[in-house]
């Protein structure tokens, strides 16, 4: 029996509960679970918790501060924050490195994030993309949030990589979307890829496939981290 946590290098287009509903299958255990959820279109570092003692550690490690690889695209605005969604205005736009910078620094630090209406956040009992679905906006208090580092990695014009550390909660969409508008030519998330959660990193990660691939061939347990103190 397999016990403790895996870090799981999630594929794009599934969700994060896919992912478990895959591993109960593998593993042949029911109580698993992960923390820091990932969108579909996300891809990386999935840390998940197998048996029920280690599933009681979520809530310390979730806490954990998270890196990302995100694309941002600059003037297109969509209604999900992501290139998933539907556009809602584009433009032309031409911003130099020194420009993504100096806009880049006003989002360095204690922030206060809007959480975008595509997203699981409960306002009266109701997840907001159950809303966004029917039509619906409704306003949402900014909530405080830490962006530890803000690192550009490469691009030009009106396609950048970012590198972002960030606190619990933070909404890289959001701050996507945030940038674009400070720097009047709107924004949104190309593609985003999480490389780190607290001290899991993609370097032992496992596809789950590479999960299936190892249970058969009965080496799955070296990738295994223990829980025991």
């Amino acid at each position: 029996m397999y016990q403790g946590i895996i870090v799981i290098d999630k594929p794009t287009d599934w969700t994060s509960f896919d992912v478990i509903a895959k591993l109960r299958g593998i593993l042949r255990e029911r109580k698993i679970g992960h923390c820091g959820t990932l969108d579909p279109m996300a891809t990386g570092v999935l840390p998940v918790f197998v048996t029920r003692s280690a599933t009681k550690l979520i809530s310390t490690y979730e806490v954990a501060d998270k890196e990302y690889i995100a694309t941002l695209k600059l003037g297109i605005t969509t209604d999900t924050y992501d290139t998933t969604g539907n556009v809602l205005q584009t433009r032309d736009v031409s911003t130099t490195h020194n420009a993504l910078e100096t806009a880049l620094q006003a989002f360095h630090g204690d922030i206060l994030q809007k959480p975008p209406m595509y997203s699981a956040v409960k306002i009266d009992g109701q997840r907001l993309y159950k809303l966004a679905r029917r039509g619906e906006e409704v306003e949402r208090e900014a909530r405080p949030v830490t962006v530890s580092e803000a690192e550009i990695l490469g691009g030009e014009s009106s396609e950048w990589t970012i590198r972002f550390v960030v606190s619990k909660g933070t909404y890289i969409r959001s701050l996507c979307h945030d940038i674009g508008e400070a720097l009047g030519c709107g924004g949104t998330m190309g593609a985003l890829r999480r490389t780190r959660v607290g001290i899991f990193t993609l370097d032992r990660a496992l596809t789950p496939q590479q999960v299936a691939e190892h249970a058969e061939a009965g080496t799955l347990a070296e990738y295994f981290i223990s829980t025991a103190t």
